[in-house]
């Protein structure tokens, strides 16, 4: 594995860093109280070209390395979590268009993207249905030219701001995961409309809402690859946004790690900092470890992708290894600063809210177990 950088991706990594501690930090806290849409931020995200990078150079976009990308999420993440999930959402809901589309759906669904500031959605999740991602009730009933689509979509990140959605939905649910099918619907649709916004304990910059279709005709021409591959789709997307996903947990973690080890060494008691003292230097130890090696897995599985290796079951690892090891990076910063660490004055207890969902949402770190423990299983296993 070489993960050197050459000169552009390295400038490339750098543009991201300036952006995680010049523009999107400064700025996190007062989303965070407002749960506001980061609009102007993003803007100067997407104007760097880093809102969506892995768009192919065919199709006007960047096409970096999927590692590299995860080094630029890991930096933007590292100034907020939930500013950047707006960048990681539109990698999601547009990943559906590179893996099944063909060339013509990409051209014209994906150009946009490169041009002006748009956010895409990927909407997978129900009420009824979370891990058993196969259980939608969202119909495509095929009619004359295409489908009706009708259902609701819960927890959708950029569900209010999409300008596209990627949609799953089931033709007949007793044919199980054969009956889903997936679809590209822009939001101008009629019948398309954002629906309740979520108040969340964290990550709050984010846009989370419900998607309700009500009779959206969606014509053929926009379905992504053939009837009954739906679900293949989503998994093989999901895949690939894992390290990505990883790549967060890990900015959060670093971004705790180096806050909590600012403290330590301003913070006096019993007349030396804190740091000094044996027990609060072992917990920065501890998060520094976890978080270098969290990041050396995340960077693995990205780069396994790019290789075209096998990489499902080392993104699982990345993605529950990074955010267990964030959760407990962000718990420690809490606990070195005291209390206050518990004051909103202070960032490490948005941090502490930030990183939870990462144990949660692109599957729980349950389900990434069992990957693991499936892959475990195999005797071919690479």
């Amino acid at each position: 594995m070489d993960f050197h950088l050459d000169d552009v991706a390295s400038q490339v990594v750098s543009v991201a860093r300036r952006l995680g501690r010049e523009v999107l930090a400064p700025a996190a806290a007062g989303y965070d109280q407002s749960g506001a849409f980061a609009r102007p931020e993003l803007q100067r995200v997407f104007d760097a070209g880093l809102l969506d990078p892995e768009i192919p150079e065919a199709l006007g976009g960047a096409g970096l390395a999927r590692w590299v990308d995860a080094l630029v999420t890991e930096e933007l993440a590292w100034g907020c979590a939930g500013i950047t999930l707006a960048k990681t959402a539109n990698n999601l809901g547009l990943t559906p268009i590179l893996v099944a589309g063909t060339r013509e759906q990409q051209q014209r669904l994906l150009t946009g993207f490169t041009q002006k500031l748009q956010f895409a959605a990927f909407c997978l999740t129900e009420a009824g249905s979370g891990s058993d991602a196969v259980a939608l009730a969202t119909r495509a009933e095929r009619v004359a030219g295409g489908y009706r689509l009708n259902g609701v979509k819960r927890f959708i990140t950029n569900g209010g701001v999409a300008d596209l959605y990627s949609v799953f939905a089931t033709t007949d649910p007793a044919l199980g995961a054969k009956g889903v099918l997936a679809l590209a619907v822009p939001a101008t649709t009629p019948g398309v409309t954002a629906g309740k916004v979520e108040h969340k304990l964290g990550i709050r910059a984010s846009n989370t809402t419900e998607v309700v279709f009500e009779d959206a005709f969606v014509p053929e021409d926009l379905r992504l690859g053939a009837e009954g591959d739906g679900f293949k789709v989503a998994l093989r997307t999901l895949d690939l946004s894992r390290a990505n996903i990883a790549a967060h947990a890990v900015g959060i973690g670093r971004r705790a790690t180096d806050e909590a080890v600012g403290y330590a060494k301003e913070r006096r008691q019993f007349g030396r900092p804190i740091i000094e003292h044996e027990m609060v230097a072992a917990m920065l130890a501890d998060s520094a470890m976890e978080m270098e090696a969290a990041h050396l897995l995340t960077v693995q599985a990205a780069w396994r992708a790019d290789q075209g290796l096998e990489f499902s079951a080392q993104a699982s690892m990345a993605k529950a290894f990074a955010s267990d090891s964030a959760m407990r990076a962000a718990d420690r910063a809490v606990q070195v600063f005291g209390g206050y660490g518990y004051m909103a004055e202070y960032p490490v207890e948005k941090l502490f809210r930030d990183a939870k969902i990462y144990q949660i949402f692109e599957g729980t770190n349950q389900i990434q177990r069992m990957v693991v423990a499936r892959w475990l299983a195999k005797e071919d296993r690479q």
